[in-house]
């Protein structure tokens, strides 16, 4: 074991230097690499076009064909007809323009009527319109066309112009309306260009039975016709956007995952051929996009962790050794995983629900940090839906995703709270009833059909892994413990135990010891908690922090029950040697039963090199030459904030203890007192307590020694000496 915790150290020293850190993080991608390259690397077939599939084909992923989507927008933009719209202010024009041409002929006639009124001819009715036209009728169709545009009068005939200007101004209002009207009539439906000739057909089939007579039904009829013309015009912008609506209305065609392709015996043609080729399954297509996938994937899990060692805020020796412990855990857990998703049952079912998921959260939980274990249980539920992923057609296994991630979690929830080592088997079976619920919610919400077999077996593997992952953990732990020094909290209350060998030696050879000791641990842990520090390491490091004191306990007032002092009958310079001797002598027993580094330094580091005051004076009340660097404790100071707290409660529970009647006044005193002293003393300049820390630590232990003394009646001070004595011999 030792052998093994020498190689790990020099590993940890390795890591102190930024590239092997780099370097490690670089060997964990390897592994997840390799462990994963076999999951995500598409299967390739060797199929020829037009040849016989030998099995049916599913596709393994889900991709958009745009070929056929393409295909489908072009067939629906094909069955979008050109949009024509209907102009009704072409058949108010037309209509406005006949109107205009009767009544330039009724203005002509009127025109003419005044003239010939001028002139005194007087006739009857019939003779007069027979003069006008005899006389005038040329001249009224020139004086017709004068008031017409040139366009007008090039596409009418004079003899229609004619008929107007002749005819007497009743007949052309009646022959003016029912124009209109039968132009209007025809000219409100829509008149494509190929059936303007049809427009014109009916308007005269209408006027042919007007009440008009002779050639001004013909002039009519002429007019008509004119006045008929397209109104229906193609409109380019409203049919390409009814085209692109069309387009847009198309969803594109996807080949969904797991959908068949091609079934067994089928005929391979050139379509089904190209949505092979599309998915990835020919052994032609040499796409590196899972490889790059997979690589990217992997760089941002390790990416997490590297995040969370970075800002870990620890000692460069706990944090490397915290790396090193996680990278051995990551690769028996991926080690597990990869060996576990191998194991193929004659029935295929899901084998990963039987893989110890927890085991690798409650380590994490245990040795390094719950934060973490929260990590790892992510990483591990995003690594294990890949590697699991055989007999699926997606590239996640989303169910065995979800049930490792419910599992692990579970683990470091319910480990929060019990942080004994028997517990963890607890936590076995709490996480098997709890994988129990996932996979059952699982299969239910996937609404399929199971057997008889498969339901055991929802049930038996969920058992699995929780037992294997509680024995994994339990059989794992001492290992892990040992061969990287780790001291967790389940450690640390093992060791609390009353039957441990050491504390039973404490209490049946130095009871007034380990009374002592109590107290201290009640006093530091309170102290410490209320800084921030580890009050459980404080509380067992106060429990075996005089363990030395066993080998000569009656040199210590706390065991001298009923009997003499011994060191009033030897000399000043071996009473120090004996006093001092406890700290080298319970290092050395921790050494020798092997515990744990921080308990060791506690030890080793409570007195630091504080003088041994009351033996130094009296060498110097005996008249001696004394260097006051002789009576002290051998150190070294303490490191940690709890090695001085420790120290400082120590201090402080064996001077309060030799006041027979302590009040609060004295206590806040004597505390306040031994701690100005240490500051002095420079006893706690090579830990990292500040002055601030200094004054709480002072206000918690004053209020504990208060509430475990109670208030007392004010007596008079007492004598100083004997309590030097009693913290001295502490």
């Amino acid at each position: 074991m030792d052998r093994i915790q020498n190689y790990f150290t020099k590993i940890r020293s390795l890591l102190d230097i930024a590239f092997f850190r780099v370097l490690l993080f670089i060997l964990l991608g390897v592994i997840l690499y390799f462990a994963m390259l076999s999951n995500v690397k598409t299967e390739k077939l060797h199929i020829e076009e037009f040849s016989i599939a030998e099995e049916t084909i599913r596709s393994p992923v889900t991709v958009t064909d745009k070929e056929s989507t393409e295909r489908k927008r072009q067939e629906a933009e094909a069955q979008v007809s050109d949009v024509y719209v209907l102009k009704k202010e072409i058949g108010e024009n037309r209509v406005d323009l006949i109107t205009s041409i009767f009544d330039a002929a009724i203005e002509v006639i009127r025109e003419t009527e005044k003239e010939t009124k001028s002139d005194g001819e007087q006739a009857g009715e019939d003779e007069s319109d027979n003069a006008g036209e005899l006389v005038t009728a040329e001249a009224k169709v020139e004086m017709l066309k004068e008031k017409l545009p040139d366009d007008i009068t090039k596409d009418i005939s004079d003899a229609a112009f004619l008929s107007l200007v002749t005819s007497s101004r009743d007949k052309l209002t009646i022959a003016k309306d029912v124009t209109v009207t039968a132009i209007n009539n025809v000219m409100k439906n829509r008149i494509p260009a190929d059936e303007v000739e049809n427009g014109k057909k009916r308007v005269e089939d209408e006027l042919s039975y007007a009440n008009i007579s002779g050639d001004l039904k013909n002039a009519a009829i002429e007019l008509g016709r004119y006045g008929i013309m397209q109104n229906e015009f193609f409109d380019p912008e409203k049919t390409q956007e009814l085209k692109k609506q069309a387009r847009e209305s198309v969803e594109p065609v996807k080949i969904l995952q797991g959908q068949i392709i091609v079934e067994e015996n089928q005929l391979i043609n050139r379509e089904i051929y190209r949505q092979l080729e599309l998915v990835g399954l020919l052994d032609h297509d040499h796409s590196f996009m899972p490889f790059a996938g997979l690589l990217l994937t992997i760089i941002v899990l390790l990416s997490a962790v590297y995040y969370y060692f970075h800002g870990l805020d620890v000692k460069n020796e706990t944090k490397q050794n915290y790396l090193l412990l996680f990278t051995i855990i990551f690769i028996l857990s991926i080690a597990l995983l990869k060996g576990v998703s191998l194991i193929r049952p004659s029935d295929y079912l899901e084998i990963g629900y039987a893989f110890p998921a927890a085991m690798g959260a409650m380590l994490i939980k245990i040795l390094i940090d719950e934060r973490l274990a929260f990590i790892w249980s992510v990483l591990q539920a995003v690594i294990g839906s890949i590697i699991f992923n055989v007999g699926i057609t997606g590239l996640l296994n989303m169910s065995i995703g979800i049930y490792f991630l419910v599992s692990s979690l579970g683990a470091v929830l319910y480990l929060n709270s019990q942080n004994q080592r028997s517990k963890i088997f607890k936590a076995g079976l709490f996480i098997s009833l709890l994988n129990i619920v996932v996979i059952f919610s699982l299969v239910f919400m996937q609404n399929g059909t199971y057997s008889a077999k498969e339901y055991t077996f929802f049930i038996v593997a969920p058992l699995i892994s929780g037992i294997a992952s509680a024995v994994l953990t339990i059989g794992l732990l001492p290992f892990l413990e040992a061969g990287f020094g780790v001291l967790s909290s389940m450690r640390l209350i093992e060791l609390s135990n009353p039957n441990h060998p050491l504390l039973r030696k404490i209490l049946t050879e130095a009871p007034g010891t380990y009374h002592h000791s109590v107290m201290v641990a009640n006093l530091a842990e309170s102290a410490c908690e209320a800084v921030g520090a580890n009050g459980l390491l404080a509380r067992v490091g106060s429990y075996y922090h005089d363990i030395g004191k066993t080998n000569r306990p009656r040199f210590f007032i706390e065991n001298q029950l009923n009997i003499d002092n011994p060191h009033d009958r030897i000399s000043p310079e071996k009473s120090k040697n004996i006093i001092a001797a406890h700290v080298t002598d319970g290092a050395g027993l921790l050494r020798k039963h092997r515990m744990p580094k921080e308990i060791i330094d506690i030890a080793e580091q409570h007195h630091g090199t504080s003088l041994i005051k009351y033996f130094y004076h009296k060498a110097k009340q005996n008249g001696e030459e004394v260097d006051e660097k002789d009576f002290r404790y051998p150190g070294p100071k303490p490191q940690t904030k709890e090695a001085a707290i420790v120290g400082i409660a120590d201090s402080v529970e064996a001077a309060v203890r030799s006041l027979s009647h302590p009040t609060s006044a004295q206590i806040e005193n004597l505390v306040r007192n031994i701690i100005s002293d240490r500051l002095q003393d420079g006893q706690l300049n090579e830990c990292d307590l500040t002055l601030k820390e200094l004054e709480v630590v002072a206000n918690t232990l004053c209020e504990t020694l208060k509430g475990i003394f109670h208030s007392r009646i004010e007596y008079p001070e007492m004598n100083k000496q004997k309590v030097n004595e009693r913290e001295s011999n502490h």
